[in-house]
């Protein structure tokens, strides 16, 4: 007994004495990410910008780089790409960027915002070299604004042209014996069509080959502007599949040269003149956001990003827009008297109608005290358009898809798979007819069917009337143009659903403009989270999805796709036909 006392209160000591330890040790680290040290650059830099890095639209903060490596806490967001890109062309310390090209983790409108912002820097004199040994289409499309192209000389460049394909769920739910039961209004609101077809219907045909070929339109406009090539000719090398070997990149002006990493690191030393093995000062975006603020404490122009699908109610995520969080966001910039113009970026594919109504409401009541403008990003459609059709003026980037108005609901009827699947039945009792209206363990009567189509085409009618009313178009017109039809930003311009074509920093000047501001002072919304809470959360969010990703393998994306559209059952949508995956 003396000894079981002995190791139970040295056991205990010892548990004391590491709580205090580990309770220090979670100050200290707080600490550095409320206080970090201050970075210099040092002179002879060159930025290095890794192409698969996914911008988000607002910084993203990880704790967990900074406690378990030499990372920085935050990754800079797409603006402030933009605007760090900008700062570097005017700093005497850094020289050229180097783009590491081998896949590209962002959307058309943002991939179109970092290629301008390369190209701007490329005109200080600076160099720019992009290099990779597997070049993507789409990395290629920014890495062509490069002053040089290299490609590793057994490598390859994927120059084949863009294609999409959708997956399609209905095969799958009649052998699950599920019905899933959809309403829906505009002809092409396809968000659906995964649910109740096999193959792709006509309508969604038709607006699917027309915005895919808008966008490539670009893309080969984009690549000839910088690589001298007329676009006829670019479509041909990729209509007759020319680009086969790195000798086709090179001889057919698509790629400077064919180099080996080594080769390339000795141009940028030459570029530097450096001499012999000294080393080449490469830092970092996320090293060098950390050496210059980009924030201004007394701001007068308020950044608010809304990224994601849209939610009703409040949630503790870093993506998404949840109605209630946004409602009371804006509730207090509108508030906030400092604070003179509202400049909305929002790169969402939709979500509740409810919601969207919701966060459209404040806007509205925002926009008569001080200008709102709307940014989109590479989504701004279905629920997206909602809650920017309201303002005063809204850009979109020509690659943006957006539009979609339109919405409909899915109630699944889970009768036959929990009857003749799992051998589960139900039965109960109601007071009144249409209690149990949306039960999944029935199928819907005809009344209740009457009921929910009716109350999809009444959201429907409301979700035109905003867009009448916002962009002060007819209703003739906009039931033409609405039928849940997706279109690219240049398409919408053309229709008025757009008023002008830019980016972030056209829609900041604007707001400034129509505010009559000397100077533009930015602060952007949401504010960070409390950095014990976010390390918490972070640490727990990024764990759970390694895990499910492991067990997964590559069915990981089929879970994703039918979580997405588990959320959207049960209450009426406004959102995008499909999550597009363009190659």
């Amino acid at each position: 007994m003396r000894s079981f006392f002995k190791f139970f209160f040295a056991s205990f000591v010892a548990l004391i004495v590491f709580s205090i330890i580990a309770f220090f040790f979670l100050l200290l680290m707080i600490g550095r990410l409320a206080s970090p040290e201050k970075v210099v650059i040092g002179s002879n830099a060159v930025l290095v910008m890794d192409l698969t890095q996914s911008y988000n639209e607002q910084r993203i903060e990880n704790p967990l780089n900074a406690l378990l490596s030499d990372d920085p806490a935050q990754m800079p967001g797409l603006y402030d790409v933009v605007r760090l890109l900008r700062k570097a062309s005017t700093d005497d310390n850094v020289k050229g960027i180097y783009l590491k090209a081998e896949g590209n983790g962002n959307g058309f409108a943002s991939s179109l915002e970092l290629r301008r912002a390369i190209s701007d820097f490329k005109k200080t004199g600076k160099f720019v070299y992009a290099y990779a040994e597997q070049m993507s289409q789409n990395a290629y499309y920014i890495a062509s604004a490069a002053g040089k192209v290299y490609l590793h000389p057994k490598g390859g460049l994927d120059f084949s042209g863009y294609s999409m394909t959708m997956m399609y769920l209905k095969g799958t739910l009649e052998k699950l014996d599920i019905q899933p039961q959809i309403f829906y209004n505009g002809k092409f609101k396809s968000a659906t069509e995964p649910l109740r077809e096999t193959k792709m219907t006509d309508a969604n045909r038709l607006q699917t080959t027309v915005f895919l070929n808008e966008l490539y339109g670009d893309y080969l406009l984009k690549v000839s502007e910088s690589r001298g090539v007329d676009t006829a000719t670019l479509h041909g090398y990729a209509n007759q599949a020319l680009i086969q070997q790195p000798e086709d990149a090179k001889r057919l002006k698509l790629v400077d040269d064919l180099k080996y990493d080594d080769q390339v690191m000795d141009d940028i030393k030459r570029a530097l003149n450096l001499k012999g093995d000294e080393k080449v000062n490469f830092v970092s975006l996320g090293k060098y956001d950390q050496a210059h603020s980009l924030y201004d404490y007394k701001a007068n122009i308020a950044l608010i990003y809304a990224q994601g699908d849209i939610t009703g109610g409040s949630s503790n995520e870093d993506v998404g827009i949840a109605s209630e969080d946004y409602v009371k966001m804006i509730r207090e910039v509108r508030q906030d008297k400092d604070i003179k113009a509202i400049v909305f970026r929002v790169n969402s594919p939709g979500g509740s109608a409810l919601a969207s109504e919701s966060i459209w409401r404040e806007l509205t009541l925002a926009r008569k005290s001080k200008p709102v403008i709307v940014s989109m990003g590479d989504y701004a459609a279905s629920g997206g358009y909602y809650i920017s059709c309201m303002a005063d003026s809204v850009f979109a980037e020509p690659t943006t898809l957006t539009g979609s108005i339109g919405v409909f609901a899915v109630l699944p009827n889970l009768q036959g798979f929990f009857n003749n699947k799992l051998g589960i039945t139900f039965d109960g009792v109601k007071t009144a007819e249409y209690a149990d209206l949306g039960s999944t363990s029935r199928p819907l009567t005809d009344k209740e069917k009457a009921l929910v189509q009716r109350s999809v085409d009444t959201i429907y009618a409301v979700f035109k009337q905003r867009v009448t009313e916002g962009r002060k178009l007819s209703a003739q017109v906009v039931d033409s143009i609405a039928q849940g039809r997706v279109w690219t930003g240049i398409q919408a311009r053309q229709m008025g659903l757009v008023d002008r074509l830019g980016g972030i920093d056209d829609a900041i000047a604007c707001a400034a403009r129509m505010a009559n501001l000397p100077e533009k002072k930015i602060s952007t919304y949401p504010k960070p989270k409390d950095p014990l809470d976010k390390l918490r959360r972070t640490f727990s969010g990024d764990v759970r999805t390694r895990m499910i990703k492991e067990e997964l393998g590559d069915e990981y994306q089929v879970y994703r796709r039918i979580k997405q559209l588990k959320a959207t059952m049960g209450e009426v949508q406004a959102k995008l036909p499909y999550e597009m995956v363009i190659q």
